[in-house]
């Protein structure tokens, strides 16, 4: 679904600024647009206002498409951050997790990236109990 609606959106999107760039300057200071004059297919005014149209449309579909795509994203996103992931064993560098098995973080932090880079608590020592 995601991959139907952005080609959809791609496809949006380069409409919208093909027509962008078909339209008239209105400051002329490109000295590209076309001067007018001879008989073309449409008139200077139904152009502009096919033109803008065609952009206003393309516009929303763009808006539209955009808002869906987010939505969607977020649906379908994985809640975390990346940085709360640990590297597989296999690779190196690799670190065990540093919550222990119930889920609450060992060092009291919320067992991101940076109390993942803490060095690891040694044991404590043993201390012979007086008797």
């Amino acid at each position: 679904m995601a991959t139907v609606l952005l080609v959809i959106h791609l496809m949006i999107a380069s409409a919208l600024v093909g027509v962008v760039l078909l339209q008239k300057s209105e400051g002329g200071a490109l000295g590209m647009g076309g001067g007018g004059g001879g008989g073309g297919f449409m008139t200077g005014r139904g152009t502009a206002n096919l033109l803008t149209r065609a952009t206003a449309g393309l516009a929303a579909a763009f808006f539209a498409t955009s808002i869906a795509l987010t939505i969607l994203a977020n649906r379908t996103a994985p809640q975390g951050s990346l940085f709360d992931t640990t590297a597989p064993a296999g690779t190196p560098g690799a670190t065990t997790p540093a919550t222990p098995t119930d889920g609450a973080p060992a060092s009291g932090g919320r067992g991101g990236i940076l109390d993942k880079l803490q060095p690891p608590a040694s044991a404590p020592s043993e201390v012979p109990l007086n008797r």
